[in-house]
């Protein structure tokens, strides 16, 4: 799939959603359903023609969270399971099964689903590591900003980092970024033994340059000004084919990047929509305290991922 018309400005996640629409629903078994805001999310995407929800989780307590909310399930079909543990399982096997196309996070830890997710002999991992992907809409930024790794990995070393930019990469191209701009973030922009954030920076490019990553445009180390603002750049004489312009930022560390992503929703009312890469399906994963926006966007992004490379694993 290639997406051509590029999205207006601050209309960037109701964009996708537009584009989600016009794809095939897709089967997605959402994991432990049993509260107002999981089930509202799969409730909402289902009415949009994005998902086609699986609700898996005990079915008492799931009409219970459905008569309470007011909602309508009796169109979806509801797998029953005794505990939330049953449900993450049950929800993988159906992914690996390939009767499912999608994994969409309910009223579970995002702990107990990914141990599921990642089991050596019955979850859906690839050989490539899971990262979360923000995808934020920043009213003062001329497109899509991506984030990574916000949510799982803590520390990534250089090896970890190579996944996490290459699954960015794919999802970049999934949702028509034909050669996403990678910024790889430090607090300076030159190498400097002393700052490992730097060095790992300076080695993705390498690696980048050496076919270790593919399909993206890499540059680093780029303090975050450099990374967005060609002015900046220009300020300090640096001369970037991504400074100005960044597809992805990849921050040094997982707290970096969540205090990134939500400063940018806080402070600069930016939208946000969350995903998890790298496993065989997409991973819808967002907060409980989420907004209609955000789980729409969210289950549109990984619904494209689909349609972008079906079965194939992402």
């Amino acid at each position: 799939m290639v997406i051509n018309t590029p999205p207006p400005a601050h209309n960037q996640l109701e964009f996708f959603i537009e584009q989600a629409t016009k794809t095939p629903r897709i089967r997605t078994a959402v994991i432990h359903p049993v509260d107002k805001n999981s089930l509202l999310g799969a409730v909402e995407a289902a009415h949009h023609n994005i998902i086609e929800p699986v609700l898996v989780g005990p079915a008492a307590k799931i009409h219970a969270a459905a008569d309470e909310a007011q909602l309508d399930i009796s169109a979806f079909e509801i797998i029953d399971t005794a505990h939330s543990h049953e449900s993450a399982e049950k929800a993988v096997d159906l992914a690996r099964l390939c009767e499912v196309d999608i994994l969409m996070k309910g009223g579970i830890s995002t702990d107990e689903m990914l141990s599921a997710v990642v089991h050596k002999t019955k979850g859906v991992r690839t050989e490539r590591r899971l990262s979360h992907m923000f995808m934020l809409d920043v009213p003062n930024y001329h497109k899509p900003l991506m984030i990574t790794d916000a949510a799982i990995n803590i520390v990534p070393d250089l090896s970890v980092k190579r996944d996490i930019v290459q699954n960015a990469i794919y999802f970049a191209h999934a949702i028509g970024i034909a050669a996403p701009k990678v910024a790889i973030l430090a607090a300076v922009e030159k190498v400097k033994p002393s700052m490992m954030s730097t060095i790992d920076a300076a080695a993705l490019c390498k690696m980048a340059d050496r076919g270790q990553i593919e399909g993206g445009i890499l540059d680093g180390p780029l303090a975050f000004d450099n990374a967005i603002s060609l002015e900046a750049a220009q300020d300090k004489h640096i001369n970037s084919p991504v400074s100005g312009d960044a597809d992805i930022l990849l921050a040094p560390d997982l707290e970096a990047a969540n205090m990134i992503a939500k400063q940018l929703i806080y402070l600069a009312d930016a939208k946000s929509a969350g995903v998890v890469l790298g496993a065989r399906v997409p991973i819808v994963l967002t907060s409980r305290a989420e907004k209609t926006l955000g789980r729409l966007a969210s289950c549109a992004l990984a619904a494209l991922q689909v349609a972008h490379n079906p079965k194939k694993g992402l």
